[in-house]
């Protein structure tokens, strides 16, 4: 690969080029991948390298904001999986989770795209389909009241619950817990 060919890929943000090489810039000794989204250095204040390692003895430092010294830096990756596991704990205390998530300092706005992108579905929909797979084990392995599996699944009423599910199964808890005895 020639140097014309990383230069355009550095102007291009190329992340197709991520782990191939490295550039530094010399006026402020940092190096960074080719996809970093800082702006472009000039032309003759940067230096190629294979890898960070051999831009690490040039004496340049990782980019902070590409985390050129991570072999797998995936931010928006980190942030899905930590809501998915805030929802898997909190699910049942929407407030709670709720106060968790917005507490990550993105906009739940943003946070939704960004778990979206991840696993096909926003929180909401993942904390949904949590309630129901719950409430459908209580249904079929527990002789619990309806209500109380309710409850246990984070519906603040039991109008709420026939509502969710017979939404998302077509039918009442009840007449689920018939068709699936104990």
């Amino acid at each position: 690969m020639t140097e014309e060919e990383m230069w355009q890929a550095v102007l291009r943000n190329d992340a197709e080029y991520d782990g191939i090489f490295f550039y530094a810039v010399k006026t402020t000794g940092i190096y960074c991948r080719p996809s970093c989204k800082s702006r472009p250095p000039k032309r003759e204040n940067i230096c190629f390298f294979e890898n960070s390692e051999q831009a690490r003895q040039a004496g340049f430092r990782p980019c902070k904001r590409c985390r050129s010294d991570l072999i797998d830096y995936q931010p928006m990756k980190q942030i899905a999986e930590h809501v998915k596991r805030k929802i898997e704990t909190l699910y049942r205390e929407q407030a709670k989770l709720s106060e968790e998530v917005n507490g990550f300092g993105v906009t739940e706005r943003r946070i939704a795209d960004i778990f979206k992108d991840e696993y096909g579905m926003t929180p909401k929909t993942y904390a949904d389909k949590l309630r129901l797979d719950k409430a459908k084990q209580f249904l079929i392995k527990t002789d619990m009241k309806i209500i109380d599996i309710a409850y246990s699944v984070g519906f603040g009423s039991l109008s709420a619950f026939y509502r969710f599910f017979e939404k998302e199964m077509g039918i009442t808890p009840s007449e689920f817990r018939k068709s699936h005895p104990i």
